[in-house]
């Protein structure tokens, strides 16, 4: 394996964006080219993640409040932070995570009411602030289409059961995002063929990566 210092690359997008799929093909990519990598998945990859994400996406939890739902996200990421991509950064690794602290800000921030400024302070500021990504990588996709993407993938969980105003702001969110951070989160459009897309994100990670 290459032996390199850790870099963090981050996926994010609204619903049926295409981030499982193109995450998991840019880690073969990756793998094949010699590259030590990391795949994980936010909240989950750890037992205490998995059995939070459970919750968060239980369609019987209807009622949950804005910043209930917030401190689950967070206490999730915390555990996946200290319990593995600290150490895996420190190994070299490179991690590929399926969402991280911009998708706090485009759903429970932009879209759910909860101070931006607050939760930015909160998360860049305090609890992570010494484990950023390199590089985020939003695949961006019109909120109709993508939500009939993701119908047809698998059944709805509670997020996307939310109607279509929020996830219109989250995706708003996301690109004004973009816009306050356009050295680290690079926008790629999700509608097109699979492989245009892919290469989009293989040329901008191996930018990082070099």
């Amino acid at each position: 394996m290459r032996k390199l210092k850790g870099k963090f690359i981050t996926f994010e997008g609204p619903e049926g964006s295409g981030k499982s799929t193109h995450i998991k093909l840019l880690a073969n990519f990756l793998k094949e080219k010699g590259y030590d990598v990391e795949l994980l998945v936010e909240p989950g990859s750890t037992k205490i993640g998995k059995k939070i994400r459970e919750i968060l996406l239980d369609l019987s939890l209807d009622r949950m409040n804005p910043y209930c739902e917030l401190f689950l996200y967070l206490a999730a990421r915390v555990q996946l932070v200290e319990e593995k991509i600290k150490k895996l950064l420190n190994k070299g690794k490179i991690i590929l995570c399926d969402r991280f602290n911009d998708a706090t800000l485009a759903y429970q921030g932009y879209a759910s009411g909860i101070s931006v400024d607050f939760l930015t302070n909160l998360t860049e500021g305090r609890l992570f602030k010494n484990v950023m990504p390199n590089l985020t990588i939003l695949l961006d996709i019109d909120t109709e289409v993508g939500l009939k993407r993701a119908e047809a993938d698998h059944p709805k969980d509670r997020q996307e059961k939310k109607d279509i105003s929020f996830h219109k702001r989250v995706r708003e969110g996301y690109l004004d995002l973009v816009r306050k951070n356009p050295e680290r989160i690079k926008i790629v459009s999700s509608q097109g063929s699979i492989e245009k897309i892919q290469d989009k994100i293989r040329e901008l990670v191996e930018d990082v990566l070099k």
